[in-house]
């Protein structure tokens, strides 16, 4: 029976075929080639945040169930899945470590173009949830004060101190962590409009990992033009895969919306459809996904002395494990490309993302004075030894 159930998967997401063979038929397709045509016959639907799944794509099909492999959910239609009985399912936490990750190597880079100390400064986090709440631990681990803010959270009650954003203008840096939501007590849509980014403190540095539409375009151009920003960090762009170039022009770093594009991440949202979809069947989950993963054969990185300063011996650890400028360089090639050849060449950068395995995967052996590192390379979430005395 199992082989009757018909899953069509996105091509691109690493280890699905596998994943999905024992349960049915798994078709793969690449991004575009999901359409209403190619999934009528699908019972099941594993789409990422490319794929606009509403009613355009579902009527007259027979999917009974559509998971993404994506935290975000506003490509997804979920009034329409709902009232057509359409089982969904999202995948939220699973890449929040490689964004966390991201802005590590974010921070790292940041201090060391401008010249300044995180030490110095204060970050402020807007969205506390599994992502923002990441990012508050590596920050504190490379010793920044945080200010956080979120506003569901803090109806809920939070153990923690929670602030309003305009407390947060105060930080040197913000940076954003929220879903995309366009109504509501809640909304989010040109939350960064001109207004809000002109409130943040003269020469602060804004990050945005979230979504696009969460900051202004224009607003952020003319801010970053006049000065009232130092500068500014974008892995989401309005108006993705045709991003504007010339807000890209103006940014220190740009990247693909690749945050969360690490493999662990990948794989981690993979498993949470794969056991949503075994419950949807009423079937046990008898694969481990994780399993289905290479070892990764990454060698030790080893720190025997600290070099300019602890911040500099940090940078240059993260770096040999995810080089933050690779990917900036790779997007700004867009910029020397025809009008109409930006959407697709954005899309095949995400598509074709190289592996990134997180810090977890590697291991750091401190000898010396980097000894001192220990702790903090412990709180970003290396391994960690400690070369034998001879």
């Amino acid at each position: 029976m199992a082989q009757d159930v018909q899953i069509v998967v996105n091509k691109h997401t690493p280890y699905a075929v596998k994943a999905f063979e024992r349960i049915g038929k798994v078709i793969a397709f690449d991004t575009h080639e999901i359409t209403k045509d190619s999934i009528k016959d699908a019972d099941i639907l594993i789409v990422r945040s490319e794929t606009k799944v509403d009613h355009t794509l579902l009527d007259g099909s027979r999917v009974k169930f559509v998971g993404t492999v994506t935290i975000g959910t506003d490509h997804v239609d979920e009034e329409f899945l709902g009232k057509n009985g359409i089982t969904f399912v999202s995948a939220p936490g699973s890449n929040s470590n490689s964004v966390g990750e991201y802005i590590t190597a974010t921070l790292l880079e940041s201090a060391h173009n401008k010249g300044f100390s995180l030490n110095d400064k204060t970050i402020g986090i807007v969205g506390v949830g599994s992502v923002g709440s990441k990012v508050w631990h590596k920050a504190k681990a490379l010793g920044m004060q945080a200010l956080l803010n979120d506003p569901p959270l803090q109806r809920l009650g939070s153990k923690y101190t929670l602030h309003s954003l305009d407390a947060l203008m105060e930080a040197d840096i913000v940076t954003l962590h929220v879903p995309l939501k366009r109504s509501g007590p809640d909304a989010t849509y040109h939350l960064f409009d001109e207004n809000r980014i002109r409130k943040m403190k003269q020469g602060a540095i804004l990050i945005n990992t979230s979504r696009g539409g969460v900051v202004e375009t224009d607003a952020l151009k003319r801010t970053l033009r006049d000065g009232h920003l130092s500068t500014a960090v974008l892995d989401v762009w309005e108006k993705e895969p045709n991003i504007d170039t010339s807000l890209l022009e103006l940014v220190s770093l740009g990247t693909q919306h690749i945050a969360g594009y690490s493999l662990d991440g990948k794989v981690n949202a993979l498993r949470m459809n794969y056991e949503a979809v075994c419950r949807f069947l009423g079937r046990p989950v008898d694969k481990d996904i994780n399993a289905l993963i290479p070892d990764s054969a990454l060698p030790e990185i080893r720190a025997e002395r600290i070099h300019a300063s602890v911040q500099e011996t940090l940078r240059d650890i993260v770096k040999q494990c995810y080089d933050i400028n690779v990917d900036d360089r790779l997007l700004r090639k867009i910029i020397s490309l025809p009008e109409e050849e930006r959407g697709k060449y954005f899309c095949r950068l995400r598509a074709e993302y190289r592996i990134r395995r997180e810090f977890l995967n590697y291991t750091v052996c401190v000898d010396g004075e980097a000894k001192r590192l220990f702790n903090v390379l412990q709180l970003l979430g290396f391994k960690v030894t400690e070369a034998e005395s001879s």
